[in-house]
């Protein structure tokens, strides 16, 4: 496994590649929804890439949101990736980098369906219903880093 800090255009697309995979292919969420300013480069927000066996195999990025608060976005692992612990290593990986750069908590809107997956990271549902996001449910959590 290859975990890594993108730092340019080809590194960033393959990123883009892995999360229209999973957001726009699998879960048929709108492209220009799922693509935004962030990710017109790799300086625009903090964006990271996990390789397995030499292909992109999982993607996120993460910004600054603001009073010590790391924002965790754009978490997706391809399916054929899912089940073998990369999530989590791209989580800690993004909490790790945010703590490095001296921010105190992560944030994140949790599709529910994974609501558990993150709650077993040490995330605490914050929001009291689910609110919509491209079409899906999702509840907001925080960690303290």
């Amino acid at each position: 496994m290859e975990f890594i800090r993108v730092t340019n255009q080809e590194q960033l697309k393959e990123c883009l590649d892995i999360r229209k995979e999973v957001f726009v292919v699998e879960q048929q969420v709108p492209v220009d929804l799922e693509i935004d300013e962030i990710d017109a480069s790799p300086a625009s927000g903090y964006h990271v890439l996990i390789r397995e066996d030499n292909q992109g195999a999982a993607a996120a990025r993460w910004k600054d949101y603001g009073e010590g608060r790391a924002k965790l976005q754009r978490i997706a692992v391809r399916k054929l990736f899912r089940g073998t612990g990369l999530g989590s290593k791209l989580v800690s990986g993004m909490e790790l980098h945010a703590k490095e750069l001296g921010f105190k908590e992560a944030v994140l809107d949790a599709q529910c369906q994974a609501e558990s997956f993150y709650a077993k990271l040490g995330y605490k549902t914050i929001s009291e219903k689910p609110f919509d996001d491209a079409g899906i449910p999702h509840v907001r959590m925080i960690k303290s880093l």
